[in-house]
């Protein structure tokens, strides 16, 4: 499913620059880093541009919703619109269900595990809302998953542009 949006959005961005296509799809939830390197593939980016552009595309939001997704959550809970109490309850209910279970026992390295494993549903997005939920404190969750966006940035040039790009890579 990543692949068909990302492409997609590809197309529709078609009239701006590759590299900004490929930051801003690395800034949006649910396709973030894989759906960025992924479009840097198919746009024909060098690996090194790809990898640099992804990471500062997928790091910017992070900041933002560790600090205000609480904030946000509370004031869509209160609002008097009811989707928004909806909306908010749903999220909060889906961020903080199984999947955040083994964030909580091993903070760090759950955290750091669940950002880095490039499966639908994880990555910084969610991890940093995860993060946020759980009050696990800054110094432990930001480190957690700025490694895991490393971790899964080398498993998605793996993916997305082969081993032997990697070895050329570190060459």
């Amino acid at each position: 499913m990543s692949q068909e949006i990302t492409t997609a959005l590809t197309e529709a961005l078609g009239g701006l620059p590759p590299v900004v296509i490929v930051f801003l799809i690395s800034m949006l939830p649910i396709l973030e880093l894989r759906g960025g390197l992924l479009a840097a593939s198919l746009l024909g980016i060098d690996l090194w541009t790809a990898v640099i552009v992804c990471i500062l595309g997928n790091i910017l939001p992070i900041p933002f919703i560790l600090f205000f997704i609480e904030k946000l959550l509370n004031w869509m809970k209160n609002c008097k619109v009811k989707i928004f109490q909806r909306f908010a309850c749903w999220l909060e209910a889906r961020a903080l269900g199984e999947k955040s279970q083994k964030i909580r026992k091993y903070e760090f390295w759950g955290l750091l595990l669940f950002v880095g494993i490039p499966l639908p549903g994880t990555g910084a997005w969610t991890g940093s809302f995860i993060a946020a939920l759980l009050h696990i404190k800054m110094k432990k969750a930001v480190p957690a998953i700025l490694l895991g966006l490393i971790m899964a940035t080398v498993i998605m040039c793996i993916i997305s542009y082969g081993g032997f790009a990697m070895i050329d890579l570190f060459s």
